[in-house]
């Protein structure tokens, strides 16, 4: 069984960052796996807004000219619709890429392995299988052990390469090089959940920099490296995201939204609204 761990809230871990929420991380074990290649398993429980299905998630940080590490995350739900499930994460460090010639890497993805991007994909029964033999205890040797979990991580990979089918824009900046200590990426996912929670009160970047300790000049090529929108997008794009759901299912007034949301002015408001959408805000009104 995996041993109870208390996880600082100053430092999400990458199941939080993963679900998102108020997830509950009731307990942690490590995958052992090889140098190229590491695991962790979580037993969750998860917020009780959280939509719950199962879910896969693909990350990938370019940290320096031709490196990169990119991230599995499995969600498995202890059954549908369920408030408890578990957690695998895999992360395959640019020693595992290293063997790979960049022409091969470069060809024919549905994404650059040059540029930061999140990915989101189905998990179908073989990849399920496959997490369920990473964790499984064998009595096997360690280096059998440890092949046996190379295989099947690895053949995780080429699964979800597959499952990728979602088109999407790739961010256009260069690699940052400080994305490659998890520290300085759990600064700028901080930051994330700092503007989720508090999208009525958007913070300066300024503001946002001092809360997750980071260099503002980091945090903005940092943000944008990661998310692919600016700080000011992200948040624009979240607002009007919420302001969408308060007109068309909660039938609040433009008026009432406007100040929700913490616009300055109704006329602010509908400027950033039709903006994003173009559409004025009276339009959606039921």
């Amino acid at each position: 069984m995996p041993k109870a761990v208390i996880i600082s809230k100053q430092q999400p871990s990458p199941v939080e960052r993963f679900i998102g929420g108020e997830v509950t991380v009731l307990a942690s074990e490590p995958l052992v796996i090889s140098n190229a290649i590491q695991g962790e398993c979580y037993e969750v429980a998860l917020p009780e807004d959280e939509h719950r299905e199962d879910k896969g998630m693909l990350s990938l940080y370019p940290i320096d000219d031709h490196k990169f590490c990119l991230e599995l995350s499995y969600l498995q739900l202890a059954e549908a619709s369920s408030a408890s499930g578990s957690v695998c994460t895999l992360r395959f460090l640019p020693a595992f890429f290293d063997q790979y010639p960049a022409e091969t890497l470069m060809a024919n993805q549905r994404f650059r392995f040059d540029q930061s991007t999140q990915i989101p994909f189905s998990i179908c029964t073989l990849s399920r299988s496959l997490v369920d033999k990473l964790q499984a205890e064998t009595v096997a040797t360690p280096f059998i052990k440890s092949l046996e979990r190379s295989s099947a991580a690895m053949h995780l990979l080429r699964r979800a390469l597959e499952c990728i089918t979602i088109p999407f824009e790739a961010c256009q900046v260069p690699a940052c090089r400080f994305l490659a200590h998890e520290s300085e990426r759990e600064k700028i996912q901080d930051a994330r959940r700092i503007i989720e929670q508090h999208i009525d009160q958007p913070h300066t970047i300024r503001e946002l920099a001092r809360k997750v300790a980071m260099n503002e000049c980091y945090l903005k090529k940092g943000f944008k490296t990661v998310t692919g929108r600016t700080i000011h997008e992200y948040q624009q794009e979240l607002r009007i995201a919420k302001a969408k759901e308060l007109l068309q299912q909660q039938g609040l007034s433009v008026t009432d939204v406007a100040n929700t949301l913490g616009y300055s002015s109704i006329s602010h408001f509908s400027t950033a609204f039709k903006r994003v959408t173009g559409l004025k805000p009276c339009e959606l009104l039921k």
